[in-house]
């Protein structure tokens, strides 16, 4: 009896700092950031519809994470995430060259050099520059329809989603979350006509491409569903613009 009590306690005594090292990483006061001052009052506006807190907890950020923003020149994200991630942690935006405009990196460049955990790297849309094995976490908000859409006037090719998730998932480290969210588009058997028009896409289209891609569905929530969206209005139709129904997804890199 000695001897398993001595075991036990020996096998207590080498558990307890691994116990204690996971104990230590607690969520991000996202709550702080979000109701911080100095966050600019045009991305404060979006707070009820984004639900930032809520968005960000239900993936789990985490203090001194590595945050890959993608599309964030707005610096919706960046505002929040920045300061809740830490000093040990950064934020990299990304945004693509073609939405690249000089008053939009003058701002962000004023921002960065308040808050100095943060970057940003541009490049063309169809071929994001992302370092490999880089990144622990990863929101894309409102955005990843786009890898579907086309546009002479803005500059966007026909692109390959494979491709363009190919590139994400290498850039993630083992075990990262990347979050999507998205405006829900109806089923459909011509993915680009549907985001050409409406902005939207199909859930399942993201599941399908993103297990494809080699990360797994960790979880969803219906924190930003709207039934009363019916998928039929673009998703700039004043009647819609920012109430739109919203799918969110937690995927996550496997180890």
């Amino acid at each position: 009896m000695k001897l398993l009590n001595s075991a036990a306690l020996a096998l207590a005594l080498v558990a307890a700092p691994l116990v204690a090292k996971a104990a230590a990483k607690p969520l991000a006061n996202v709550a702080a950031s979000v109701a911080a001052p100095g966050r600019s009052a045009d991305n404060v506006k979006l707070d009820e519809s984004r639900k930032p807190a809520e968005v960000l907890r239900f993936l789990g950020l985490r203090p001194g994470m590595h945050v890959l923003d993608p599309f964030g020149l707005n610096k919706y994200w960046a505002e929040i995430t920045a300061p809740a991630v830490g000093a040990k942690g950064h934020v990299t935006v990304w945004e693509p060259t073609q939405f690249l405009k000089d008053d939009g990196k003058k701002s962000f460049d004023e921002f960065a050099a308040k808050q100095k955990n943060i970057s940003l790297i541009s490049s063309p849309f169809e071929a994001p520059n992302l370092p490999k094995n880089s990144y622990d976490f990863a929101l894309i908000n409102l955005d990843y329809h786009d890898v579907y859409w086309t546009s002479e006037k803005y500059g966007i090719p026909r692109m390959d989603p494979d491709a363009w998730l190919k590139t994400l998932y290498a850039a993630m480290k083992s075990g990262a979350t990347v979050g999507v969210i998205d405006h829900v588009a109806n089923a459909s058997n011509d993915v680009r006509a549907t985001v050409d028009k409406f902005h939207r896409i199909d859930p399942a289209i993201v599941k399908a491409d993103f297990k494809r891609a080699g990360f797994v569905l960790e979880g969803s929530s219906d924190l930003l569903r709207n039934p009363a969206d019916d998928h039929n209005l673009l998703v700039f139709d004043p009647k819609i613009r920012g109430k739109t129904d919203r799918f969110l997804f937690k995927f996550k890199k496997p180890r």
